[in-house]
């Protein structure tokens, strides 16, 4: 069984900070962590030498991206979860829900079925771990489409939910709808039941429709500010609403562009880092330059960092996880360890996994990404394995770095 101690760095574990300490993974998972004073010496293990300006946390969670490194969710093959999977761990991602777009029902289907296909045969260590599936459409408003394609909305439909889940072998997690639509909170009332999250997004919903939806099993906000009635001071719209009610978790898109800088900071404020998940909401073009790609059979334009549709919609982003939570400590002034919670914690919390992931302690999966004191990914390891390390500057061009790079 193969054994790392990772040693001398800061250690944000399950149970507190250790200013100097040790990660030993063994096989898969985390076995021991600790201060340096009782750090093993089994010449077995290999050991990587880290100091005190490096910090070992555990891997992030995104619960909402549709592609990168040119592969989306939608092509429903699964060399695209294959690319995704060995892009992610550059970024610090250590597990992510593939989250789908609305489309005709039959390509929805494909992409559920390759998704259910490949958890069985190929969700091996040493790539980000795919989780289940975020089902993002068809059951939004049109008012509040965004970038998903308006020719297949549809109202929320349990028979066709249950048909959906089946042909992802029950992975589907997470579902977004707009509950102000007939059969919203019937639906989101049978995904409480079922052990789905029902997550209030891309919807024109009123505050007075938020509260029943809250009160029917909606516990999630699919990427806040974006897609939903904003915040007005004689109606709080969505936004106002789902920053209200406690039980509602927001995901928050953190690149500058989709939420400003103050209102991440307002959002931050009024929710508290227990209340946020970072998302990244990536399409294929992550990883990607500039360019002409397509985003749930619509044509999107990359510029500058900007991935838009025609007529100037925002569509998705090419935003990495590491980079959002430099932007999160820098706009909001919160700590490394508040901001974790935001990044692995509470989506681990949410989709019911804290007794695997989500936090660095014996027993969890092997998650471990170590940061330098700039906060940018230095190494991830994906359930033991080693899937990414920073190559050297100086060895870049002789191609020694034989990670998976985004």
């Amino acid at each position: 069984m193969k054994q790392w101690i990772l040693k001398n760095a800061a250690v944000y574990a399950e149970t507190g900070n250790i200013e100097q300490g040790y990660v030993l993974i063994e096989g898969e998972k985390v076995a021991a962590i600790g201060p340096m004073s009782s750090c093993p010496t089994d010449a077995g293990a290999e050991v990587i030498e880290l100091s005190s300006r490096f910090s070992i946390v555990p891997g992030f969670i995104d619960v909402h991206i549709h592609g990168a490194a040119g592969a989306d969710v939608m092509d429903a093959i699964p060399e695209a979860l294959d690319k995704m999977a060995n892009a992610l761990p550059a970024e610090g991602t250590t597990s992510f829900l593939a989250t789908t777009m609305t489309a005709p029902s039959e390509q929805i289907e494909a992409a559920l079925r390759n998704v259910a296909r490949y958890m069985a045969e190929a969700n091996r260590p040493g790539a980000a771990e795919v989780l289940g599936v975020h089902l993002e459409g068809p059951f939004l408003s049109p008012k509040r489409a965004g970038a998903q394609h308006p020719r297949h909305l549809a109202d929320p439909d349990i028979s066709l939910f249950q048909h959906w889940q089946k042909a992802a072998g029950g992975h589907i997690r997470l579902v977004t709808l707009a509950p102000e639509r007939d059969g919203g909170l019937e639906l989101a009332s049978y995904l409480k039941r079922t052990g789905v999250i029902a997550s209030i997004g891309h919807s024109d919903a009123v505050y007075d429709e938020v509260k029943a939806a809250v009160h029917a099993g909606v516990t999630h906000a699919t990427h806040l500010f974006n897609g939903m009635r904003g915040i007005h001071h004689r109606e709080p719209g969505v936004a106002g609403a789902v920053l209200m009610f406690e039980e509602v978790m927001c995901e928050l898109i953190a690149d500058g562009l989709h939420v400003a800088p103050p209102m991440v900071r307002f959002a931050y404020r009024n929710k508290g880092s227990e209340g946020l998940i970072l998302i990244t909401d990536a399409m294929r073009a992550k990883c990607l330059g500039d360019g002409q790609y397509d985003l749930g059979g619509q044509e999107v334009s990359v510029r500058g960092g900007e991935a838009r549709l025609a007529d100037g919609t925002l569509a998705g982003s090419v935003l990495k996880l590491g980079e959002a939570i430099r932007r999160v400590l820098d706009y909001t002034g919160c700590t490394l360890e508040e901001v974790i919670r935001m990044a692995s914690w509470n989506p681990a919390k949410q989709l019911g996994l804290l007794d695997r992931k989500g936090s660095l302690r014996p027993g969890k999966d092997a998650d471990v990404v170590v940061l330098n004191e700039r906060y940018e990914v230095m190494m991830t390891f994906c359930r033991g394995v080693l899937a990414y390390r920073k190559p050297d500057e100086r060895r870049k061009s002789d191609g020694h770095n034989a990670f998976g790079s985004c």
